[in-house]
Formats: structure tokens, sequence, C-alpha cells
């Protein structure tokens, strides 16, 4: 189950953070006394308001058992202006390595569009080749790093951009 954590709603991060764990806590705690296995995914969020960040998602997955980040790299892109390179998406699966280990990256649930953004992060998925969002560049970093899992496509074509990500990364070597 892949989720929308939450809004700041002008509460500083740190206090939306102990909230947002809190009730996730409870609820993957009632899970587990039903002996429901489902993984549970927060994801990484597109707009500065929203509780999401790669630190806030990865800080929860070490602490809460039963969670797994969703990474929306385009998400990432909008909110910070940056993380657009080959190195700046290493960076995030190096993270995920170290703090949840490589099984994770052998299951990871990734979404990539194309995206619009302004000061206050996301404003609309766009297609793939609409945006600047390096998507070449992100399907090199995963191919790299062997990572497995699924892609999801949120551009407004997205049978178009899926097959385009799926053609792009089948053309692509693996860098040593």
């Amino acid at each position: 189950i892949v989720f929308h954590p939450a809004f700041y709603l002008g509460d500083p991060p740190e206090k939306a953070y102990d909230t947002v764990k809190k009730y996730l806590g409870e609820a993957l705690d009632q899970l587990k006394r039903e002996n429901n296995r489902v993984w549970i995914r927060p994801e990484i969020m597109g707009k500065v308001s929203q509780f999401g960040t790669v630190e806030e998602i990865l800080d929860l997955c070490t602490e809460l058992e039963g969670l797994a980040p969703c990474i929306d790299f385009a998400h990432w892109h909008a909110r910070t202006g940056t993380f657009n390179s080959y190195q700046e998406f290493t960076s995030i699966l190096l993270q995920i390595k170290e703090r949840l280990g490589r099984a994770t990256l052998d299951d990871m649930h990734i979404h990539v569009s194309g995206i619009a953004y302004g000061k206050k992060g996301e404003t609309k998925h766009l297609n793939l080749e609409e945006s600047d969002f390096q998507y070449i560049e992100l399907l090199r970093a995963l191919k790299d790093y062997d990572v497995k899992g699924l892609v999801i496509c949120e551009s407004p074509n997205l049978e178009e951009d899926a097959l385009l990500l799926q053609t792009t990364y089948d053309t692509l070597p693996k860098t040593d």
C-alpha cells in the first residue's frame, strides 16, 4: 500500500514526524495483530508543505517494522529543485542501501514522471519529454545499482512514457 503520509499544517517537521510515526506505528501494530503481512510504503512527496522528505521516509522505514519506501524521484526533484543527476540519484540509492539494506534495493517501488514545479515544489505531472527531469540518468543509476522491483509511470501519457522508460532502460549498458 503506497500512501501520502501527511501535510505539515503549520507544525514543525519534527512534530509532524512524531505524529506520523505514532499513528503509523499504531496502524502497523493492528496489521500485525491481524496477521496481515501487507507492506506499507510511505511516498516521497513533491510539495514543501507535505511530510515526506527522503530523510523522513527513510527514518520511518528504519524505525518502524513493516515499512518500505516509495521513492518518487520526480517528486524529490520538484521539491528540491535539484536531485536531477546521476550522482544525486545514486546518492539516494546509497542511502537506502546503507540504512535499509541491499534487500530493499531488490524490492523497490518507484514512481517516475515528468514534473512541473515552482518555489513550493510540485505543480503538476508532465510527460517525460516535456520536463527537465533527467529520466535517462535515473535509469542509468537504477541499472548500475541493479535495482529491482516496480517502476510506476505517473506521466499524463502513462502508456507511452512507460514504454519509453522500458525501451530506454533496455538499451542502456551497465557501467561497472
